[in-house]
Order: structure tokens, then sequence, then C-alpha cells
């Protein structure tokens, strides 16, 4: 632990890109290989299921810390993080013992099934001799809460650096269903047998927002213009006859996903397809808050399957007889899958159709009808492009519609976490529904830092009631709030649901009487 807990440290304490990755190089070659895999686990987001539940975690902590329980419970509404106020209250100790990574990790699986006298033992064997700065990072493995600044690109570029491999290789290598309680780090890095693993995905290509003029993108015609489809993002692999299909998450998903089996004995062995999964019925794309109802689902009975069938719309084709695919351009690929498609044809796959502008000029009026056809705006990928690895700027740009707005009144406001837990920034929002506010949605993103201290001095001066730590204010404060989507929803008091919400501006310049009402968001839901 003391070596993963300096990592830790190291890595929170600096944000410039090369000395994260040579942080986490050096780690990974001076460290036993059975914590490093861990370690990569861990910073790639392969988190265990909490062991211990919040409830026990508090009162234990402050069993052990001789507190009042209140009293722990107001550090953790100052704090903001269980991690954190567990290891400021906890005495600590100056034991010198060396615990491995690998020790922690597989007990925290193991304890899952325990009971919670046993539980407890357990807990407060590490919290009796970790330091003050293990006992953190501990905490934040047995809470589920364990983030640090380092994404999965610059861990990738760190274990390149380490071993001498191409960052792009090592994405593939660590995608897929290993488990670090039983993978070899050198087995997973060197291993050439493409039998390995038959589920392995390959790394996803990811595009940035368009945000460069068009006259830096070149002629129109050396762009593939496609829809920016509402859907999962997955892929499909068919090998040794069966069929695997991953989200952008790398959550295998394929039990979700029913229909999709019979193409195991449709497409070729050996054949990976990129695409959206979607929601379609009578030849149209249906709302993404029906592919919803399905993932939500642990069933599927023949009513959902048949009220929301689902095809892939896919646009990518990175495995075909065995062989990779990505390094090819973007027009080999997309002719390549064409021919594929025609010759392994299925419902449920359709290819996406390309779009024609002759001229940047006209671009926009394409992605305005996005939305009309049930889609997010447009996908813009240079015919030269090679399927690359994560989130590139250049070659591969998405142009979305612009979102649904409303205006609409702060009504609730609740503390934040980690560094916004002394700040009220998570907020409840009403539209008018006749003479009567309607509460439709929460948001707690959008503002800038000196726009929430504002809001939070406002909050503590005009607060009506309090209900534990949110409290209600009085409705003044209008906000234009965007969203991506709105459905209907007997869940929602309001009736509608709405998609992806945060706030777009502060509205200082409207009054609580000129907000939207639930008759304007109906005409939206009608509307799309």
């Amino acid at each position: 632990m003391k070596a993963f807990t300096s990592l830790y440290s190291q890595l929170d304490q600096t944000t410039k890109t090369n000395a994260k990755i040579n942080i986490m190089a050096d780690y990974f070659l001076h460290t036993y290989e059975t914590d490093s895999i861990w370690a990569i686990a861990l910073l790639t987001g392969r988190r265990p299921k909490r062991p211990i539940r919040t409830a026990d975690l508090k009162l234990w902590a402050t069993e052990l810390a001789q507190i009042p329980f209140w009293l722990f419970e107001e550090s953790y509404s100052v704090t903001g993080d269980l991690a954190e106020t567990i290891s400021l209250l906890i005495p600590t100790s100056n034991n010198s013992t060396v615990i491995p990574l690998n020790k922690v990790m597989t007990e925290i699986l193991e304890i899952v099934n325990k009971t919670e006298e046993k539980k407890k033992e357990w807990l407060f064997s590490y919290w009796n001799v970790l330091s003050k700065d293990e006992l953190f990072v501990f905490n934040k493995l047995i809470t589920g809460s364990f983030r640090v600044g380092a994404s999965q690109q610059l861990v990738y570029k760190a274990l390149s650096k380490a071993y001498k491999l191409d960052d792009k290789l090592i994405a593939h290598k660590l995608m897929g269903s290993w488990l670090p309680q039983s993978s070899g780090l050198k087995e997973l890095l060197f291993n050439t047998d493409k039998s390995f693993d038959d589920s392995k995905p390959y790394p996803f290509y990811l595009a940035y927002q368009l945000d460069v003029p068009f006259t830096e993108l070149g002629d129109v015609n050396e762009w593939q213009i496609e829809r920016k489809y509402d859907g999962i993002r997955g892929q499909i692999v068919v090998r040794n006859k069966q069929i695997f299909i991953w989200s952008r998450g790398e959550d295998l998903m394929t039990e979700k996903f029913p229909e999709f089996n019979l193409l195991k004995n449709i497409l070729p062995d050996a054949t990976v397809i990129d695409g959206e999964i979607l929601p379609f019925k009578d030849n149209k794309i249906m709302s993404f808050a029906e592919m919803q109802k399905r993932i939500g689902r642990k069933n599927l009975n023949s009513k959902i399957l048949k009220d929301a069938p689902l095809c892939m719309m896919c646009y990518d084709l990175l495995e075909l007889n065995g062989e990779d695919q990505r390094s090819i351009t973007m027009q080999e690929r997309r002719k390549k899958l064409e021919e594929l498609l025609e010759e392994f044809p299925s419902a449920i796959l359709k290819l996406s159709p390309l779009q024609t502008c002759d001229v940047w000029e006209n671009l926009d009026t394409l992605r305005v009808l996005s939305k009309s056809q049930g889609c997010e705006g447009l996908m813009l990928k240079h015919k030269e492009s090679i399927y690359e690895t994560g989130r590139r700027r250049g070659k591969w740009w998405k142009w979305k519609v612009d979102p649904f707005t409303v205006d609409a009144v702060l009504i609730y406001a609740q503390s934040g976490h980690g560094r916004r837990a002394n700040l009220f920034t998570d907020y409840t929002f009403a539209i008018r529904d006749g003479e009567t506010l309607m509460p439709f949605a929460k948001a707690y993103s959008g503002l800038t830092d000196k726009e929430l201290i504002e809001v939070d001095a406002w909050i503590k001066r005009n607060t009506i009631e309090k209900f534990g730590p949110v409290r209600s204010v009085k409705a003044e404060l209008v906000f234009e709030i965007a969203f991506e989507g709105i459905n209907a929803s007997p869940r929602h008091k309001s009736g509608i649901a709405v998609r992806f919400p945060r706030i777009l501006r502060w509205r200082k310049d409207k009054k609580k009487d000129e907000i939207n009402t639930k008759d304007d968001l109906l005409q939206l839901l009608n509307a799309v």
C-alpha cells in the first residue's frame, strides 16, 4: 500500500501530462507485477464492488473515533468525502508494516460475502495499522470512490514507456474481460496468441466536438459525413462461432441484446463491427428512452423485445477474417463494410447512410435536420483517416445540434461533494404549471466558480426550510436549462423527463413570472 499510496499522491499533486506518465512508468517498473496489475485495473476504472455498506462504515468509524454520530455527520457534510472524513477522524498508526496492494484487493473481493461481524473485524485490522495517507487511499478503495487524475490514455502511454511497446497495442491488449486477480501483466502485454481472449474488442476511436472553422478542414469532398446517432456505441465481435457485444464503456452487454445472437451464424468468423445500437421499429429510429427501458430490465420478455426491437447502425469495420483493419483508410474500411453487409445481409445490421454536401456553407442545414431523424447531429470523418485509439483531434469531428432550452427557477439546493462540499451546487429547478411551480430537472454543472460562490451566498441568505441536506429557497433566481432529449415519464411529478440537463446561463434579466410552463415542455415533447 505504501508504493500505491505514493503513486496516488504524486498523481494527485501534478497536472502535467508528462510528469504523470513518468510517475506511473516508474511505478510499473519498480513494483511487483501482482501489485502493478491491480494498479492498472484501478487506474483504468476496473474497480471492484463496494464491500461494506456506507451506513456500516460511518457507524464503525464513529465507534473507533470515539465521537458521537452527529459529529461524524457534521464532519462529513463539511468535507463532502466519506473516505477523507474517516481518515481525518479515526486515530492512525506509525506502523511501518508493508502491505501489498494485491493482498488488500484480494481481501476486498473476498470480504463482500462475509458476515457484518467479520467485515468489521477485517476493517479494523487495516484501520488500526495504516498511516494517515495509506488510510485515505484504502478508504477510497472500500468506498468505491477511487479516482485520480490519470486517464486511460495516460496509463497506456506510461506502460508504453515502461515496457517499450506501442501505446495503441497496449490499449488493445487491455481491452476485454480480463480480471486483475487472475491475470499476469506480462502475459497480458506480450501474449501473441489471438485465441487468448475471443471476446476482446478494440479500443474505441472517439471524436471531438467541432471547434475549428471549416476553412481549416480543407475540401468538403475529403470528408465522409454521417449522422450522429443517439444510442449505445458498441462493437459486435464474432469469433469461433461466439458473439460478444461491448459498449464504449467496456461493459460486456451480450445478454442485454439477445436478438443479436443469430449474427454469430450469419457473419463470417473473426469479424468486428463498430456502430450504434438503436431501438428501431417501422423503419424509424425510436427514442433513447425506449432503449433505457430495455437496459434497466433484468429479464427481457417477448413484449419488451417486440415493443423496442434493436438494430446496429454500422459505420466501421475493425476486423475481417481475423485481420486488423484499423490501419487502412476510412474510405477503404467503408468499402469493405459495404461489401460485407451486402454479402451477409441481416435486418439487424444497417449501413449508416452517407450524407452529401457540396460546400461547407450547406452543412448546417444538414445538421439541423438531424433532430427530425432521431439523431444528435453530424459526424465528420476524414476519408484518409485510420482508426485511432481514444479521443483524438483533427480527423474525426462531431457537430451536434443545438440543445433544447427552457428558463426555469431554482427552488431547492444541496451541497456538492469533494472540493464543492462547502458550497450549495446541486440544484432543483421548476417550471410553471398554472399558478404553481412544478419541479422538472436537477442540474449541477454549467456555472463558473465565481457564479457558484455568488449563488451559494444567495441560497444561504434566502433559505426557507431545511430537509436534511436539502434547502428550499425563495423562487427568484432564473436559469436557462439546456438538455439533449425530452420524453414522457409517469415516474416524474411533471410527467416529463429530460436527458442530460445542465445550466446554460444565469438569467439575471428575467423574473420567475417569465419562466417556461409545463405546456411549453409538452409542445417540445410533441414536436420531437
